[in-house]
């Protein structure tokens, strides 16, 4: 542990001296301008925040610490006898800023392990909650649950040194990360299992025993864990989970209290809950064309009779991205290699081929090609998990790992308050009628 914590901390000292250093000589530099529309319209294209994990590429899609979703995949440790990257290896990129040795990701695996325990009152907490509620709702009332282990709460409370918030933000990153598999694989198993709990095999990854716990043993299934936790797990700072963790971590709010908060956002329909929308999308062209492998002319119909009736499509469209996601390519991969007959997977794929020319010809779509929403379900569902409205509690599990990385970087830098100005329309026209010199006068 002392040996990952010092390189965690040797790589945050020098990006702060170089922050010091690049604030010193160029903080008054403008780096863009804020259009009104902007300020109106979610403050798409905004350069606002740093975020040290990963980088959005409208292109190449995804970078973390400049790797790409395809150079991880080749790089990045895997499990024995496994083909896909395993996700505590990104965790450590992210962190320490390098590609970890087999022995660095076996040692963090470890250590996850040895941390791994959940309260049995979060459990009660709950199982409080009526067994229809929601996933994503237990999910979130297990992890404030668990806010009352915070090491950084108890050491905040005490009084400790600014210096040492990095530390104590690391403690509950690890630990929190080590146990949201089994807060997770709970609601799975009490929802739709008949609360028959599997016990946790200190043997597998991370990603591995998260399947195990789950219920599925198939080394498949396992291996598509692994990929689903990496490829899920940041999108850079202004998506609504990152930012919304960021934010409230920003106010000293321990990381149980910021990732809920985080994960709150992942629930909404514009962002994490959008891959349950994209399954149930299928299902419903499925029942209403009475096929299970409908052609790409019935596809193509429906899809039109979707946008008619002022829909959108699930799965298409990205706010940054004007490509293919790489996500998307990367189960798409992992389908023709271990299911490329499969009814529903080739469903997704001749979706594919059939809308982006569709979202094209309406000529106002500026990104007509598939987000990792798109591919995700079709592989769950080819495993046996049916249950579309437990998907994003996956993606919260695996965005764990990118968010809470982000909050030690905040700590580790002293990133501060966030406290954006804000203004009211009439203060705006006030500006547009030359009344006052500045926007908010």
């Amino acid at each position: 542990m002392e040996q990952f914590k010092l390189k965690f901390k040797e790589q945050a000292d020098k990006l702060g001296g170089e922050i010091k250093i690049m604030l010193q000589e160029h903080g008054n530099t403008v780096i863009g301008e804020t259009t009104l529309a902007q300020i109106y319209q979610g403050m798409r294209g905004m350069t606002a925040l740093v975020t040290e994990t990963s980088l959005l590429d409208a292109q190449d899609g995804i970078r973390f610490k400049r790797r790409t979703i395809p150079e991880l995949r080749a790089q990045l440790p895997k499990a024995k006898g496994g083909n896909e990257p395993l996700p505590e290896a990104l965790f450590y990129l992210m962190l320490i800023g390098e590609i970890p040795t087999d022995k660095d990701v076996e040692n963090l695996s470890a250590m996850l392990q040895r941390r791994s325990h959940v309260p049995a009152y979060v459990f009660d907490a709950m199982e409080a909650l009526p067994e229809e509620t929601h996933p994503m709702t237990q999910f979130v009332v297990g992890v404030m649950a668990l806010q009352n282990e915070s090491v950084f709460a108890k050491r905040y409370a005490d009084g400790f040194n600014k210096k040492d918030y990095w530390e104590a933000t690391l403690e509950d990153t690890l630990n929190l990360i080590a146990r949201l598999p089994h807060i997770a694989a709970f609601v799975y198993r009490r929802k739709y299992k008949g609360s028959k709990i599997v016990q946790p095999d200190g043997m597998l990854d991370w990603a591995a025993n998260f399947a195990h716990m789950l219920g599925y043993d198939n080394e498949e299934f396992k291996e598509l864990m692994r990929l689903y936790m990496v490829i899920h797990s940041d999108h850079e700072g202004g998506n609504v989970s990152a930012h919304a963790t960021h934010l409230v971590g920003s106010a000293l709010s321990d990381p149980y209290l910021s990732y809920a908060a985080g994960m709150n956002g992942l629930a909404g329909p514009l962002h994490g809950l959008a891959n349950q929308e994209v399954i149930k999308w299928i299902f419903e062209m499925q029942k209403e064309l009475k096929t299970d492998a409908p052609t790409s002319e019935q596809i193509a119909e429906y899809v039109k009779k979707t946008l008619s009736e002022g829909k959108v499509v699930p799965g298409y469209g990205h706010a940054v991205l004007r490509q293919t996601d790489p996500r998307f390519t990367a189960q798409m991969e992992f389908g023709k290699k271990h299911m490329p007959n499969d009814p529903l997977v080739n469903t997704v794929w001749r979706i594919y081929e059939t809308v982006p020319p569709i979202l094209q010809g309406l000529g106002k779509v500026k990104n007509p090609w598939p987000n990792v929403d798109a591919h995700s379900g079709a592989l769950l569902v080819h495993y046996g998990m049916k249950e579309y409205e437990y998907y994003t509690v996956l993606f919260a599990v695996s965005r764990s790992l990118g968010v809470l990385s982000s909050l030690c970087w905040d700590r580790a830098l002293g990133m501060p308050l966030e406290r954006p100005k804000s203004v009211t329309t009439a203060a705006v026209k006030r500006w547009l009628n030359k009344e006052v010199e500045h926007l908010g006068d």
